[in-house]
């Protein structure tokens, strides 16, 4: 059975995480372990007895917070849990507390809230934008805004590089979960695509209807995230996937434009990303 890690702060920002890994798994089978990373730190006035203590009694006393606080969310939903898991892990280190223990445990996503509103620096938050730049691991980026409904759509954006590979992982997500695909690609001047024919080719490899192909010619003055926006509008997906190779940062990629800090990306759709190197 596949698996997905779901960290919590237990904020009501980290609610629609597990919402949304609770909807995957109740249209795919999927175990899902809940997973706080907390950090317990000596004071100078104790003694290192007391402090055995007091962390073991920290741990039971966290353990037991994470348990209630999924139950309730499950509560909400009129459902109970099945094939989860609670884990505390302590750390100084958030993200990569949550990196190591997804790959030590052979975790297929790792799914995480995003945080507020604003440029996509904010949005996504150190340990979510860490997580994206560094985890081997795929990433699901679910907005705090986010109301869970079905996943019906899934909307990949390729630069046609490293398709038809990239495309077999986008279908292995999309096939469980009965869910359409459509293919996006923007064809600016400088990355223009002409031979459709090619493209084709890999996407008639899928059952008929399975994938659309979208080309949509962009000019030098075409802003990227602005086109991702005009198109999460037009398309209407359940989830946005994307492709990063993190040699170089996941900002520094996708929003290369001097006007990219102007722009906010479009925040009530849920991001999968996964590393292009992998």
């Amino acid at each position: 059975m596949k698996k997905i890690l779901v960290p919590t702060d237990f904020s009501i920002n980290s609610n629609t995480a597990v919402r949304f890994a609770i909807q995957l798994a109740k249209q795919q089978k999927f175990e899902l372990t809940f997973f706080h990373s907390y950090t317990f730190i000596k004071p100078f006035s104790w003694s290192e007895a007391t402090f055995k203590s007091q962390k073991r009694i920290e741990k039971e006393k966290t353990q037991k917070k994470l348990i209630q606080y999924v139950k309730s969310i499950y509560k909400i939903k009129g459902t109970v849990p099945e094939n989860v898991k609670y884990v505390i892990k302590e750390s100084i280190f958030t993200d990569s507390n949550i990196r190591e223990y997804a790959l030590k445990n052979n975790y297929n996503f790792i799914c995480i809230s995003a945080r507020g509103a604003g440029t996509i620096h904010k949005i996504l938050g150190t340990t979510t934008s860490n997580l994206i730049n560094f985890s081997s691991v795929p990433i699901i980026v679910v907005p705090n805004n986010y109301r869970t409904k079905k996943i019906k759509k899934i909307l990949y954006t390729s630069d046609f590089i490293n398709t038809e590979s990239e495309l077999k992982k986008v279908m292995t997500f999309a096939k469980p979960l009965e869910a359409k695909v459509k293919l996006l690609h923007f064809n600016f001047p400088f990355n223009k695509v002409n031979n459709e024919f090619n493209i084709a080719t890999f996407i008639n490899k899928y059952p008929k209807g399975a994938i659309d192909l979208h080309l949509i010619d962009c000019d030098h003055s075409d802003n990227l995230i602005s086109k991702i926006n005009e198109s999460v509008l037009l398309f209407k997906p359940s989830i946005l996937v994307m492709f990063t190779r993190q040699n170089r940062s996941f900002f520094e990629k996708l929003f290369y434009s001097s006007k990219s800090e102007n722009y906010s990306f479009y925040t009530n759709v849920p991001l999968l990303v996964f590393n292009k190197m992998n």
